[in-house]
């Protein structure tokens, strides 16, 4: 049986690009682990989130147990409302070439990660395709090529989204929170899914002994990773996991290696459907 883990690493803030991307790489290069990172381009709107804590009490559930100040600190809660918002990705073109010179893989995650997680449903088409046309035109800018993934922000999407996502060409997605890989109904496109829970759906407390019970069984897995998370006040308990991980038979691969892997597989098609998952406060493509 396979034993193949990818880490999915999403950097969805300022303080997460600025702070909690440098100590991941410090802390991949130890154990020479290579991940994929879906990099967020444009502004934190952050404090933004205050509306959810006001309409989502689930939403206020999660922020307390995953201790959302202490992971985010004082200033990304006022990131577009109090004060401007900074770019994340595109404020440092340098630390992208540092990804990418260690050997670890950059994808799409995000424009304004923000406003797409709490806002996609009311939406136009048009604001999803200037959406894309911006991150996309952004993340060529910086890395000088086009991305071949795209990672959903929340892991949310719908029908237009998926139309949209069609016209670009990419070689696989990461948009769900699926058992196994399939291919995207209408696209073919391969879906390589996070099967995994992430520390803030377990708590920190329990997520390490959670995740090592599901590895324990084999198989092809992606491990949800958040560069705020992880990489910040977790970044102990984390790399802790990961040092127990690497005792184990598993061979970590980026994503588009797990892509080239199945390209033999008869993969299914399967049409996406929406949940609310353990742990979190809004639903989940699934």
């Amino acid at each position: 049986m396979k034993r193949i883990l990818g880490l999915k690493i999403d950097v969805d803030t300022y303080e997460g690009m600025k702070r909690g991307v440098p100590r991941l790489l410090d802390s991949f290069s130890e154990l020479a682990i290579k991940g994929t990172f879906y990099l967020s381009m444009g502004p934190d709107a952050s404090g933004l989130a205050v509306l959810q804590l006001l309409k989502n009490p689930m939403f206020l559930k999660k922020m307390l147990r995953s201790n959302a100040p202490g992971l985010y600190g004082f200033k990304t809660a006022l990131y577009g409302t109090l004060l401007p918002s900074p770019m994340i990705a595109m404020f440092f073109p340098g630390l992208v070439r540092r990804i990418v010179a260690e050997g670890h893989e950059v994808q799409f995650h995000a424009w304004d990660h923000r406003r797409w997680q709490d806002s996609l449903p009311r939406r136009s088409e048009q604001w999803i395709r200037d959406w894309f046309d911006k991150g996309m035109t952004a993340f060529r800018n910086l890395t000088g090529q086009n991305a071949s993934s795209f990672g959903a922000p929340a892991w949310l999407i719908d029908d237009r989204v998926m139309k949209i996502v069609g016209d670009y060409g990419f070689s696989y997605l990461s948009c769900t929170r699926a058992r196994e890989p399939f291919l995207h109904e209408g696209l073919t496109i391969p879906e390589i899914p996070s099967d995994l829970p992430c520390f803030e759906e377990l708590g920190v407390k329990t997520a390490g002994e959670k995740i090592l019970s599901l590895l324990a069984k084999g198989g092809l897995h992606v491990l949800p990773v958040h560069a705020e998370a992880e990489g910040g006040i977790w970044n102990t308990h984390f790399m802790q996991l990961m040092a127990e991980i690497k005792k184990m038979p598993y061979t970590f691969s980026r994503l588009h290696e797990i892509n080239e892997s199945l390209k033999g597989d008869r993969l299914d098609i399967r049409k996406y459907g929406m949940a609310l998952l353990p742990g979190r406060s809004v639903p989940c493509a699934v």
